[in-house]
């Protein structure tokens, strides 16, 4: 019981720096930890969500623009697609579903997205689960229908609840001046998907495409259209006619891959985040080696009185090691708090700004390796002060002072 008597009394003694050292240890580890994962769920989770169709299509522009707006609900449409150009799509042999969608208005800042009632009752908008009422029903298909749907989370935010009415608003961004007249009914609310369909308020297509203050030559007009395809094969070929021999209109296929290619662009970010965890984690191990080390002439007279005890140079010098690796045990259990604290945090900022849910209580490798090597970085970081403690010498350190 001689060592672990050792490194007690002597955490026990220097508490303060003790606390401090494993403080700048568990903010390193946690945010390592959180780095880690978001960077990886959040890739998987963004690249995975499709909300059940395999491509776009709409104006000619930017094809990330296209999914953004389209599928994840977040930029502004690029233009507008003729009515005729859905029928064309929509009769095409390559195509399965076809599904137009009309957006431009919001509700207190949550979009408003016009679209035909087959995209809750024949698409699954996550793999496997079709739309589902949580309370009220869908719309009807009839063309002037005021009603709308709204998601999960944009009726969590807004209170919104079966019965409600509301006027949209113009523009993607809310703006009070630029109320609309017409009058709409809450008449279903979705069961939560985890995908960015939650953070939509539903409406029907000629709602939203006749609303007041749109430009009336373009009241039949789509923003974009959500395409299934009957195989993946016939991707390159819609590809070929579309993207690359056509100059009018944009098909966005297949999404993962472009949703890849944001991350690729931005990769930088989690790079420059990454690099700040090492550093902290490196800062956090010198402080490990100068607490102990700037303790060592405090401890020198008392490790001294233990080899003239008995206590052997291996002992003395497996304390101190064993001290420091005790500091980052402290810390990297302490980092678990943190590490769910921030995740937690962003995983909501992202499900605010996306609809995309990330796991909290998701597992993975960096989870013990991170620790693990937080521990050894601090065991190292103790090597010098056990060496100092190794050589002191016992005859002079416990001579008296005349």
């Amino acid at each position: 019981m001689t060592l672990p008597l050792i490194i007690y009394r002597s955490l026990r003694q220097h508490a303060l720096s003790t606390v401090i050292t494993a403080g700048s240890i568990a903010l390193a580890c946690g945010l390592l930890m959180c780095v880690w994962m978001v960077k990886t769920q959040s890739q998987r989770v963004f690249t995975q969500t499709n909300a059940g169709f395999d491509g776009v299509l709409g104006a000619r522009g930017s094809k990330l623009q296209l999914v953004l707006n389209a599928i994840f609900h977040l930029e502004a449409s690029a233009g507008n697609l003729a009515w005729a150009d859905y029928e064309m799509i929509k009769r095409h042999p390559a195509i399965k579903t076809a599904i137009p969608i009309a957006v431009g208005d919001n509700l207190r800042g949550y979009r408003l997205v016009g679209t035909l009632p087959e995209l809750f009752t024949n698409v699954e908008v996550a793999q496997g689960r079709k739309f589902a009422v949580a309370s009220g029903k869908l719309f009807g298909a009839a063309a002037d229908a005021k009603e709308a749907v709204a998601g999960s989370f944009a009726a969590e935010r807004l209170g919104l609840k079966v019965g409600d009415t509301f006027r949209p608003f113009h523009g993607l961004a809310f703006d009070a001046k630029n109320e609309h007249a017409e009058v709409f009914t809450i008449v279903g609310i979705l069961a939560p998907t985890n995908t960015p369909a939650d953070r939509v308020v539903w409406l029907p297509l000629k709602g939203i495409q006749t609303m007041g203050g749109h430009d009336p030559k373009a009241a039949s007009d789509v923003s974009a259209v959500l395409l299934q395809l009957r195989t993946p094969a016939m991707g390159p070929m819609l590809d070929m006619m579309i993207n690359k021999q056509g100059n009018k209109l944009t098909l966005a296929w297949p999404v993962a891959a472009i949703i890849s290619e944001l991350f690729g662009k931005i990769s930088w970010f989690d790079q420059v985040l990454t690099l700040v965890a090492y550093l902290v984690a490196v800062v956090a191990a010198g402080s490990v080696l100068a607490s102990i080390y700037n303790s060592m002439n405090a401890r020198r007279r008392d490790l001294a009185i233990l080899r003239a005890l008995g206590a052997r140079r291996r002992t003395i010098f497996g304390a101190v090691v064993a001290e420091a690796a005790c500091i980052g045990v402290l810390g990297a259990a302490a980092g678990f708090a943190i590490y769910f604290g921030l995740l937690a945090g962003v995983a909501n900022l992202i499900r605010a700004q996306t609809g995309v849910v990330l796991d909290v209580a998701a597992s993975h490798p960096v989870l013990w390796i991170c620790p693990v090597a937080m521990v050894a970085l601090c065991a190292f970081g103790g090597i010098v002060p056990a060496l100092k403690a190794y050589r002191t010498p016992v005859a002079e350190t416990i001579a008296p002072v005349s």
